[in-house]
């Protein structure tokens, strides 16, 4: 009975969250989704009323300033944020990865100077990881940071990076020991603000037109010994360590597009009329609302099934590629169809599912792309 009633609080605490959030997002996000869209605009307002409500930080013990949620909360936010607008989930998503980090790794100094900040939007950060011949391939990179008299060195760029335009700090990952492969990398937190460092031009992109992404470039960029984020030589893990949760976050997106392409599609379905009846009445359109009501459903207990594994504290590596690939393969094709039930008004500027479409499609790419995804279900399937 104890079990059944803590069971039944957790599932009333989820149901608070969604409906929570759900009421900002009606209130505050939904409405503006395509003028940002279009604008391709920061809005600083929008992350500041979400600090307030607590929705930076949510698996952050609160001993650090986070909301110490679980994941499956975490999960329920990012799904909820996207279904308003991709761009503002993205944002909860990456604050949670670095937050994260700080606060398993960081000292109380950078916690003190970097999350708390961080989880109140006073400070804005960037994750910094991909580079031109350092994708999908991690261990690939090739940005050096190198000791020196009074601590580190840091050079190289990273492109394509989350919050780059309008960072205050960068989370780093760059390569301290060129012998040691993977376990010679490290982390770095490196202030916006120090000599050698540049950001690029805001990238142009297909869709989340209002999530910022650029370059990054450091040029003998000198830091001091604490700029360090946690031991040296284990940077890949760390980073590597806090993916899982990243992918729960996207396949949840994915999962917010999916629930927001469902909803425009049935209403739009029930007030369209051709041959003197509405198109809800034509199986072709019916069958393509079971489909997609069908793909929502399986990718969102597929998520929140990684994420309560993750809670458990148990591996979880396949269930989170498996819920990613699946969410974000089924956001692209169901989503495509919410275009194709909307007909010719789903392809003009303006109607929210041609920006869904738009969207959805980076689902399959960021995180690891959805073939790295199939590579990870292979490998822990056939050992």
């Amino acid at each position: 009975m104890e079990s059944s009633q803590s069971s039944d609080n957790v599932a009333e605490r989820h149901r608070m969250i969604a409906a929570m959030v759900r009421e900002f997002v009606e209130a505050e996000v939904r409405h503006r989704a395509n003028a940002l869209d279009e604008t391709e605009s920061f809005p600083e307002d929008l992350y500041r009323a979400m600090a307030q409500l607590g929705l930076f930080g949510i698996t952050v013990p609160a001993e650090f300033g986070g909301v110490g949620a679980d994941c499956v909360s975490y999960a329920i936010v990012m799904e909820e944020l996207s279904r308003g607008y991709a761009s503002v989930a993205d944002q909860c998503g990456l604050l949670e990865l670095v937050s994260t980090l700080l606060s398993q790794h960081g000292t109380p100094e950078q916690r003190e100077r970097y999350l708390l900040p961080l989880l109140r939007f006073d400070r804005r950060c960037a994750y910094a990881i991909t580079e031109p011949e350092a994708g999908s391939d991690v261990g690939g990179i090739q940005t050096r940071a190198e000791r020196t008299s009074t601590g580190w060195r840091l050079n190289g760029g990273k492109i394509w990076i989350h919050n780059a335009p309008v960072a205050d700090f960068a989370v780093v990952l760059a390569r301290t020991d060129p012998t040691a492969g993977k376990r010679g990398m490290s982390i770095f937190l490196v202030d916006a603000d120090r000599p050698g460092y540049s950001k690029g031009p805001k990238e142009r992109k297909m869709g989340q037109r209002a999530s910022q992404v650029g370059a990054l470039s450091f040029d003998n960029v000198e830091l001091p010994p604490d700029a360090i984020l946690g031991e040296e030589g284990r940077g890949f893990h760390m980073m590597m360590s806090v993916l899982d949760k990243g992918r729960v976050g996207i396949a949840a997106l994915a999962v917010g597009l999916l629930q927001a392409a469902l909803e425009a599609s049935v209403d739009y379905a029930k007030t369209r009329r051709q041959f003197g009846q509405p198109i809800s009445q034509f199986q072709a359109v019916q069958w393509m609302i079971a489909d997609m009501a069908k793909a929502t459903h399986a990718a969102r207990l597929m998520v929140r099934d990684a994420a309560a594994k993750l809670d458990a504290g148990l591996r979880a590596s396949l269930e989170c590629s498996m819920a990613k690939c699946f969410a974000g393969d089924a956001a692209v094709e169901h989503v495509a169809n919410a275009v194709q039930i909307h007909g010719g008004s789903g392809y003009i500027r303006g109607v929210e599912v041609e920006r869904l479409y738009r969207d959805a499609k980076v689902t399959q790419i960021y995180e690891g792309t959805n073939q790295i995804q199939r590579m990870i279900i292979a490998r822990n399937i056939l050992g």
